[in-house]
């Protein structure tokens, strides 16, 4: 496998290959889908962020996930990925609660934007407006975005090496401390799963961990 392959590539060869394939489904609770996704809409709901993405010129900036647990937040984190955008993903901060862990979390990762959900936006917006008078993050709401950007994305050269997301710790116990993870641990840890489960196409795996 080549040196530059990514998670960007295998999504584009899975819409390419069976674009009408189940690629994620949320379950309300343990029976009742919510939602699905297949690759063809995955690849192009993640290429019309991306675009967006680089019509800020946003290439190697830090860009928040403030969703809640769903498919909104695979499209947005594959669309920083797309755009070649280190996702920083991290929990929206509760009605009531400080915003202070988010607002360390932009500090130290120095966030540029805040990917979020329409209905989310503007109550964070607000927050980070009465809070903070320093970092400057723009926001941009994915569930709005015009699918017919997707054929305007332009496909950005990555390798293995470079970062494709940050993982921040949860700062119960201090300031939140975020761990480098790049496109080629996402591709090994991925080929681990396979080989120690030995997955095959026709098998469903299922997940419960939130995605921050």
């Amino acid at each position: 496998m080549s040196n530059n392959f990514t998670l960007v590539d295998r999504v584009q060869e899975q819409a390419i290959k069976q674009p009408g394939k189940t690629a994620f489904t949320f379950l309300q609770d343990s029976e009742t889908i919510l939602d699905s996704i297949i690759f063809e809409q995955l690849d192009t709901q993640a290429r019309a962020i991306a675009t967006v993405l680089q019509s800020y010129g946003a290439k190697g900036e830090r860009a928040l996930l403030l969703y809640q647990p769903g498919l909104e937040f695979i499209c947005a984190f594959l669309g920083c990925l797309y755009a070649g955008v280190v996702a920083t993903p991290a929990y929206p901060p509760r009605a009531n609660n400080s915003i202070s862990r988010l607002l360390a979390i932009v500090k130290d990762a120095e966030a540029k934007f805040a990917l979020t959900t329409h209905s989310l936006k503007e109550k964070i917006a607000t927050k980070f407006t009465n809070h903070s008078s320093e970092e400057k993050v723009t926001f941009i709401a994915t569930d709005k975005i015009d699918l017919n950007l997707a054929k305007d994305w332009h496909k950005t050269k990555l390798i293995q090496d470079d970062l494709a997301f940050l993982q921040y710790t949860s700062g119960s116990t201090g300031k939140p401390k975020g761990v480098m993870v790049s496109h080629g641990n996402i591709i090994a840890n991925s080929e681990s799963i396979a080989r120690c489960f030995q997955n095959k196409p026709e098998q469903v795996g299922v997940s419960w961990l939130p995605p921050y």
